[in-house]
């Protein structure tokens, strides 16, 4: 049998169990004791019954005529089952009397007084005229078998109900015991991805409290780890943002300055450094913002117009190479607006910098709230494409980017209950890559 792999399983299964067990012992005793007792029952009543026949058989000996046959048996008044069957002899071993069904061949002869036991009865015999006439009184052993048999299932039959209902019985106590270890459980399992809260512990039994503190102390750390590599990235992006900005403009001033072209072409490959490095520092913002956590709105917004807006904006960089389409009416859901500019920003970039330059980005969104991004160019290897989303991930690519942008989107998905699904070669194409993003039904409202 194959053991049960839950804590409430196995405590049901071997609580019943060992119910189970001390309840046949209990009842084994009880049927040896009970044998015992039927026995010397059986015994008493055999020997109550030898003790009542022999006087009234001495009597009826007596007033017998010397001419009467010296056998008689005694009539019955009618056919029935004679459990007890009994003969009278004299000190020759002569059968003078016996009952209407007694067997002679069943009595062996009397070699002394009390309780004998043959392969088939049970025998008690007694003598009276100083052990001239003896009485043999026998009852089968079938019968207190049977008896014995019928006391064994009376036994066994609640045994059997007994040992199921224990078993629902001991589950349900014990479920009902487990229900605060269930509750915690599932504590832990609906903390989200920026939820490290600590989880209620009322209620739990105190063999788990010990469990329950070291799993709340374990997310405290993790939550000051995170929050201090957060505010880190963050402060160290924001810190870099205006010296690399100052300094990209004096670079620039440089280059318009340069009184050679070696040193104008210097300046100018610091100035596409600086120009990366103040990239850079913007999507470590971003990611710090996507990993922190408030990334629902308070209020439902329009995934249509966010969008429209990106687009828009981003239009006046790349020209026509964005093709959008989105739904007549609107699309509302709770993530929050930056957010989901972030996300989009992020996936269109993408898809501008790593796709055809010859075809344009396809961007559409779906009435219930499915934003598709895609773009032309060579299929990405399966298990590339599982690793994307990491940070610091590039495909294999020239193209030059930091390698957070799906990072970025991955983050911003899981941060809002969303999911982010990417697929090359594209949808009903036999090249390309597509980015998927849709809100979970909680998400909208």
């Amino acid at each position: 049998m194959r053991r049960p792999a839950s804590l409430q399983g196995r405590l049901s299964l071997w609580l019943t169990l060992g119910a189970a067990v001390l309840w046949t012992l209990a009842a084994a005793l009880t049927a040896g004791q009970l044998r015992d007792e039927m026995n010397a029952v059986f015994d008493s009543a055999l020997e109550e019954a030898g003790q009542r026949l022999l006087p009234l058989a001495v009597r009826d000996i007596i007033g017998r005529d010397e001419e009467d046959s010296p056998r008689q048996g005694v009539t019955t008044l009618r056919a029935h089952e004679e459990l007890l069957t009994y003969v009278v002899r004299d000190a020759e071993g002569r059968v003078l009397l016996h009952s209407h069904r007694a067997d002679p061949a069943v009595f062996p002869p009397v070699t002394g007084m009390g309780f004998t036991t043959t392969p088939t009865h049970r025998i008690y015999s007694d003598s009276a005229l100083q052990g001239t006439i003896t009485i043999s009184v026998a009852e089968p052993l079938a019968h207190r078998h049977a008896a014995a048999r019928k006391a064994l299932a009376g036994l066994a039959l609640p045994l059997t109900l007994i040992v199921p209902a224990s078993l629902l019985g001991v589950w349900a106590a014990v479920r009902a015991a487990m229900a605060p270890i269930r509750r915690f459980r599932e504590g832990i399992e609906a903390r989200g991805r920026g939820d490290l809260s600590p989880i209620p512990d009322e209620g739990l039994p105190s063999e788990f409290r010990p469990n329950a503190r070291a799993v709340n102390h374990l997310l405290d750390r993790l939550r000051r780890a995170l929050q201090a590599e957060r505010s880190f990235t963050a402060n160290s992006a924001h810190e870099l943002r205006t010296p690399v900005a100052g300094a990209l403009a004096q670079v620039q001033r440089l280059v318009l300055e340069a009184p050679d072209e070696a040193t104008r072409a210097r300046a100018r490959e610091v100035e596409i450094a600086l120009q990366r490095l103040a990239r850079l520092s913007e999507k470590l913002i971003q990611l710090a913002r996507a990993e922190g956590g408030r990334l629902q709105a308070e209020a439902p917004v329009d995934l249509a117009a966010v969008l429209r807006m990106v687009v828009a904006d981003m239009t006046r960089d790349n020209g026509s190479r964005i093709e959008l389409a989105l739904p007549d009416g609107g699309v509302p859901s709770s993530i929050d607006p930056d957010a989901l500019a972030i996300l989009a920003r992020n996936l269109i970039e993408n898809a501008l910098r790593h796709g055809d330059r010859d075809a344009p980005a396809q961007v559409s969104l779906s009435p219930a709230g499915l934003l598709r991004v895609v773009n032309a160019g060579p299929v990405v290897p399966a298990d590339r494409l599982g690793r994307l989303t990491r940070p610091f991930e590039r495909g294999a690519t020239e193209a030059q980017g930091s390698g957070l942008g799906l990072a970025i989107a991955q983050a911003i998905a899981d941060g809002t209950g969303g999911t982010l699904e990417l697929i090359s070669p594209a949808e009903g194409r036999a090249d390309g890559f597509e980015a998927r993003f849709w809100t979970s039904p909680a998400g909208l409202r």
